[in-house]
């Protein structure tokens, strides 16, 4: 328990609430303390931060302190909206009450369920939001649907990341351990300072990522923590470590078994750890003992000394930590270079050590509450999951539905047809989640219904949806935050409701007022403030009202648990794992089909798998480093945050810049066989020369909401250039940041409009094709002329 001040009270004229940050607005949930200001008429006046808070202590972003240009825009959702079917992608939308909206809402479910069963809905979840505890349940225990999943291709966004974690560790998502659970913090006397701090595909500062304080690097800095930074790009951070890892994109893999080449090869890994705990090291080092950064330097671009001394440095400075980003999970070869990266944190020791990398439970809380809604989908409605099973075992033993497979059962209609999506905090044909989103939008445009809930109009929901639902943002509404989404979760933060919301409401209000109306079972508290009581009860004493009393409530933690018995459901002492230990080897991948040891595959599209389509596109195109001012698609209409960062950027080097003719600031076109996408030049030595970084998540408030256009979504949309299928064999991962493109110079965004000379029909595109165009976005009467 960290605060004993009241969560309400009068200052001065001005009515002060503390609460904690989640999004909608702001990011992933760090859960950042503020206090919210309001007038006496309940109207935001101001945000400060809460110098009290456990973690984040005192210091925001600027996404919080823009809170009010959010909480006041014009344009936000504030009340419910329908429009006829017909008149998808015009903006001919009709105000009308909840209780229209719910029945609606529930005639348009129930005659799909008697029609076609509960499986020919689909849910399509947002990633980050506090919606991300709450769609599942949307589906399952609401719409009774097993169809629900965040729809990158692979899925390749955190979820790949902890199933790693369950099956090699049998634990909660692995973190780096910046004494979080301490109210004393980095003083606490059980705490040490890490010497070393692998980041590994991941940019803390601008991310906040997954429940982590990104700043928080900064601190241990300052402590005497050096940094390891494996990254493409020379960002902030990896221009201040002791070593950068230069990387080809889609390399992560061959870097890791170098690594592990030079920590095994030369003697430099814990022998007594490895000797209790850690399950397979003698096949890993039969493994490795090829693999030498001579071998890397080939494969990634990374010279070989490079490698070698990061190894070296990483294995002999007890304690040091590793933090893996979204870079593992968007490559076909994730799964293999997440392996290996808890390999080499696992042979040195750090694991569940001070300083090193924490591990918990794998669920808690509410992350255990959203698996128990399955129960509510019945069994045989959850074997028609769409779960990719067949091809990706492995896959089909989470409880979510394949992405790549639904787009296959989208477009074909097998084994059964869809015939209604629901947008949960989700805006996918933007360019954050969705691949050839074009597929997607034509895909979806034909069900019988598609409704959303939000909290700002979006190309997904003017272009596709039937019905809307007003979302609140966190100011807005009571809720807690659970920082790794219930999965090592360091603190609990209680959200207090500060601002009125008006006829707007919070993702888990929707979900019991359309449960009650279509599965009152499965719902059976009257408040939030019930159902948190509910879940916090299956832990602590106490319940929610107390929660907003501590503000932010850290959770007792105790190092070494596998000596202790507290990773293990049976109580022995040891990891969750069939072996009960650590498996750098693994004893179940066999089963699905996969090697038992982690391995490097060439990235699909490449300069050395596909050498004919390099010729045509010479340069490796990576995407989704973040920005300070947005979290993905979110943010584009917030004047003070747009001017801080107005347009998208595609980073190029000097060299490369200086050879295609463009200079800092130019409309650029990217494109490959799939499509096209226009953005501004960033001239920089940021990246290689043989690389470039676009941005994702643009799309234009200001532009024409109307199709075709559909607020200008299609011109600098980068996903357009990713491809579908192409997801690796455990069926997690797919190549978001490692394809080929060409650049060129053109005169404005508009450029990327026009389709693409080799443009193929959507109708005879297959799950295999890498050559054909982008099909077109076509109109609700284009694809119903029949």
């Amino acid at each position: 328990m960290t605060m004993d001040k009241e969560w309400k009270t009068e200052v001065g004229e001005l009515v002060r609430t503390r609460t904690c940050g989640w999004s909608p607005p702001g990011c992933h949930p760090v859960g950042c303390g503020m206090f919210i200001y309001t007038d006496k008429d309940g109207k935001f006046v101001k945000v400060e931060g809460d110098p009290d808070h456990p973690i984040s202590q005192g210091r925001l972003c600027p996404r919080c302190l823009a809170m009010g240009e959010f909480l006041q825009h014009p344009d936000r959702i504030k009340y419910p909206m329908k429009r006829a079917k017909e008149d998808r992608g015009k903006d001919t939308w009709e105000r009308i009450t909840w209780d229209e909206a719910l029945d609606i809402l529930e005639t348009e479910v129930r005659k799909i369920w008697d029609t076609y069963g509960p499986e020919a809905i689909f849910l399509s979840k947002g990633t980050g939001r506090e919606a991300t505890e709450y769609a599942p349940p949307m589906a399952q225990a609401v719409f009774k649907t097993p169809n629900n999943a965040f729809m990158m291709s692979g899925a390749s966004c955190y979820g790949p990341r902890t199933v790693i974690g369950d099956f090699l560790l049998g634990a909660g998502y692995p973190e780096l351990d910046y004494a979080a659970f301490f109210p004393e913090r980095y003083d606490d006397p059980r705490y040490e300072v890490p010497k070393y701090i692998i980041l590994w595909g991941k940019s803390p500062l601008q991310s906040n990522p997954d429940g982590f304080y990104g700043h928080a690097i900064i601190d241990l800095m300052k402590r005497g923590s050096k940094l390891i930074v494996i990254d493409p790009r020379l960002t902030w951070l990896a221009s201040r470590a002791e070593y950068h890892l230069q990387l080809r994109p889609g390399t992560d893999a061959a870097i890791g078994l170098a690594m592990l080449n030079v920590i095994i090869g030369e003697d430099l890994y814990d022998h007594a750890f490895c000797d209790e705990w850690v399950f397979g090291l003698d096949e890993l080092a039969e493994r490795v003992k090829n693999t030498t950064p001579e071998w890397a330097e080939g494969i990634t671009w990374v010279p070989a000394d490079v490698i070698r001394g990061a190894a070296r440095a990483f294995a002999t400075n007890a304690p040091s930590s590793i933090m893996w980003g979204l870079a593992i999970d968007t490559q076909q070869n994730g799964a293999q270079a997440g392996q290996v990266l808890l390999s080499i944190g696992a042979i040195c020791g750090y694991m569940d050590v001070p300083g090193g990398i924490t591990l918990a439970l794998p669920s808690s809380f509410l992350g255990r509450w959203t698996y128990e809604t399955m129960q509510f989908v019945g069994k045989e409605t959850e074997k028609k999951r769409i779960d990719a099973k067949e091809d990706h075992p492995a896959y089909a033993t989470g409880p979510y539905a394949h992405p790549d497979s639904v787009l296959t059962t989208l477009e074909t209609g097998e084994p059964y047809a869809f015939h209604m999506f629901y947008f949960y905090a989700s805006n996918p044909i933007s360019p954050t989640c969705y691949a050839e989103p074009e597929r997607w939008y034509n895909g979806i445009m034909k069900m019988d219904f598609n409704a959303a809930q939000d909290c700002f109009m979006t190309p997904t929901i003017m272009g596709l949806c039937d019905l809307v639902l007003p979302v609140s943002f966190f100011p807005e509404h009571d809720g807690f935050v659970l920082p790794h989404f219930g999965r090592n979760t360091h603190f609990l933060g209680a959200m207090n409701a500060a601002v009125d919301p008006g006829e707007a409401k919070s993702d888990l209000e929707i979900d019991m007022l359309v449960g009650k109306r279509l599965n009152p079972e499965a719902w059976p508290w009257d408040s939030v403030e019930e159902f948190f009581d509910a879940q916090i009860h299956t832990q602590y004493d106490w319940g929610f009202n107390e929660l907003r009393e501590y503000g932010a409530f850290q959770q007792p933690f105790e190092y070494r648990k596998y000596e202790k018995g507290m990773l293990r459901p049976d109580g022995e002492p040891g990891f969750n794992t069939p072996t009960g230990l650590i498996e750098v080897s693994s004893s179940i991948y066999d089963d699905f089909g996969e090697d038992e040891l982690p391995y490097f595959m060439e990235p699909a599209m490449s300069p050395y798998s596909t050498p004919d389509l390099y010729e045509e596109y010479p340069l490796v195109l990576t995407t989704g480093g973040r920005s300070f001012v947005s979290f993905h698609s979110e943010h584009r209409q917030i004047p003070s945050l747009r001017s801080i960062h107005p347009d998208p950027l595609v980073t190029i080097n000097p060299k490369t810049a200086e050879e295609y003719g463009i200079k800092d600031g130019d409309f650029v076109c990217i494109e490959n066989m799939l499509g096209k996408c226009v953005e501004r030049a960033r001239v920089s030595n940021e990246v290689p020369e043989r690389v470039i970084h676009a941005e994702h998540g643009w799309w234009y408030p200001e532009d024409d909401p109307e199709y075709p256009d559909l607020y200008g979504v299609w011109k600098s949309n980068i996903n357009r250039l990713i491809p579908m299928y192409k997801v690796g064999k455990t069926g997690y991962g797919a190549p978001y940041k490692n394809v080929l493109a060409k650049i060129y110079k053109v005169d404005d965004f508009d450029a990327a409009k026009e389709l693409p000379e080799s443009y193929v029909p959507r109708e005879s595109r297959g799950p295999e094709s890498m050559t054909n165009g982008a099909p077109q976005p076509m109109s609700y009467e284009a694809i119903h002329q029949d």
